[in-house]
């Protein structure tokens, strides 16, 4: 009786008393891009593992705030693409910045107030200039600083199911792709 009641003070000061063991998270497909181990940071300043995002289908894009011609048509893009898709509850918007040194949490933040985006749906992050490269290259996005300041890239929408899974891609930007909308649509179970 003495030993099991050491072994049960043992157990509770290490804080394993009774405890079922923890059953581990389902693994990833090969295929997710949440296989890279990025960490974001949105604009609220909470700081979280890429993959943390799985769970939810979502539309990711990847942009700079002080771009004043592409990246504002790429998240018009976004925001039309969820309306026509029905606005679906289960479907997540992320626009990743490939300027970490100029996009902190403050620049998203008043970002996101100035494009009026609904927090509900939207994350805007940052990551270290590492993690954005190697985010930018598994979404195959391109981009180069310029000399002043600004950024020649492409532009690409992804549509991510909840696995991380790459499901569409669209690189019509200024207005909605029907294939796209349609993707977005039978992925995330809305209907029009």
């Amino acid at each position: 009786m003495k030993r099991f009641a050491l072994l049960l003070l043992g157990a509770l000061l290490s804080g394993n008393a009774l405890a079922a063991p923890a059953s581990p998270a389902p693994t990833l497909p090969g295929d997710s891009v949440y296989q890279l181990a990025a960490t974001l940071t949105d604009q609220d300043g909470h700081t979280a593992p890429w993959a943390a995002r799985r769970g939810t289908p979502q539309i990711v894009s990847m942009f700079y705030s002080s771009c004043t011609m592409v990246c504002p048509m790429i998240i018009d893009t976004m925001k039309a693409t969820r309306r026509a898709a029905g606005d679906p509850a289960a479907l997540g918007l992320l626009a990743i910045s490939f300027d970490p040194a100029r996009d902190n949490t403050d620049a998203l933040r008043r970002y996101a107030a100035a494009h009026r985006l609904d927090l509900r749906w939207w994350t805007l992050a940052h990551a270290s200039p590492g993690d954005t490269r190697s985010i930018a290259a598994l979404l195959g996005v391109q981009y180069r600083p310029l000399p002043d300041g600004d950024f020649n890239h492409s532009s690409v929408l992804l549509l991510l199911d909840a696995d991380g899974r790459i499901v569409a891609r669209s690189t019509i930007i200024g207005r909605t792709d029907p294939a796209f909308v349609t993707a977005v649509r039978q992925l995330a179970g809305a209907h029009p």
